[in-house]
């Protein structure tokens, strides 16, 4: 099989001849824009042999809406107005994502990352302000959440039809146990979070959908077991759910995981002989249907690209 036909069986929960391998990970200040960017993708993607290739947003976490950036007051929000499909925002990012697919080497998988609209709005402005306005005045957040998502769900069509990737890679954050109830979350911010991902459904049957555990605090996870999406990829050690069980817990659909991504771990520091030997053991413990080999999050910036390869030998050596 080659990479694409690999990745698009296991998302089938298809048999295939070895599980997938991607990892991912932010690139330095200097590599977040330009052709910078598109350079130091291309250097990792066409140097290790990775089934997946899932470009980085980058430079564009800041949701740069004007509006956004002047609100003091809950009212504040009711001037937004979506950027559009000409902005730098969405117009940048496809150019970068066509001009990485045009000189990737190789017939791997390519997703773009897409931050659901709650992670922009607090990007762009402060996770503080928009707790304190969503408790003051809902509507006026839940009104900006859906001008955001009007231009993430733009993003999205626009980076399938036009720079070519096969899917989005999806970030949904923000439910942590200590931040909503898992109703609260579901009737404050699953509207937005659906109405990005349900509009990248229509132009991909390949998107990844990403349940983030950036804060090192156990998620809601049940408030995105329903989420529509090929592949689930959720962090396994904060969540203390393994490959297998998270499996069962998103209905059978297709996931990625089984790594630490976090500094300390064995990804991080181990030996590659311990590194290998553990990816074996996700693959002997948890199967090769529907199962793709990758890490809970992005890696540290700092990760030698060739302990990625050595998980992808350990891995290759299994078919």
């Amino acid at each position: 099989m080659n990479k694409r036909e690999r990745v698009l069986a296991a998302m089938n929960n298809q048999p295939v001849d070895r599980p997938p391998v991607g990892f991912w990970f932010h690139f330095p200040e200097e590599e977040q824009l330009g052709q910078a960017c598109v350079d130091a993708h291309l250097r990792y993607y066409n140097h290790v042999d990775a089934d997946i290739a899932k470009l980085m947003c980058d430079g564009y976490f800041d949701y740069p809406n004007p509006v956004a950036k002047a609100v003091k007051e809950a009212d504040d929000w009711f001037a937004m107005q979506p950027l559009g499909a000409e902005s730098d925002f969405i117009r940048g990012q496809v150019e970068r994502a066509k001009a990485v697919k045009q000189g990737l080497t190789s017939d791997c998988l390519v997703l773009y990352n897409v931050f659901a609209p709650f992670s922009s709005i607090r990007f762009g402005t402060s996770d503080e302000l928009v707790m304190r306005h969503l408790k003051e005045k809902p509507e006026a957040i839940l009104y900006a959440l859906d001008v955001i998502a009007q231009d993430n769900a733009l993003l999205c069509e626009k980076l399938i039809t036009e720079a070519g990737i096969d899917g989005v890679y999806y970030c949904v954050q923000g439910g942590e146990k200590d931040r909503f109830t898992a109703e609260e979350y579901r009737r404050l911010i699953t509207p937005s979070d659906m109405q990005v991902l349900t509009h990248a459904n229509r132009f991909s049957a390949t998107n990844v959908l990403h349940c983030c555990g950036w804060a090192g605090i156990p998620n809601h996870l049940e408030v995105w077991q329903d989420y529509p999406a090929a592949a689930i990829n959720w962090a396994c050690f904060v969540e203390d759910m393994d490959l297998t069980k998270g499996k069962a817990f998103f209905g059978g659909k297709c996931v990625l995981g089984g790594f630490d991504n976090r500094a300390g771990s064995l990804m991080n520091t181990g030996s590659k002989e311990d590194i290998q030997a553990y990816a074996r053991q996700l693959v002997q413990t948890h199967g090769s249907t529907g199962i793709m080999i990758g890490a809970d999050c992005t890696l540290p910036a700092t990760i030698d690209p060739q302990r990625i390869q050595w998980v992808i030998d350990a891995v290759n050596e299994l078919e």
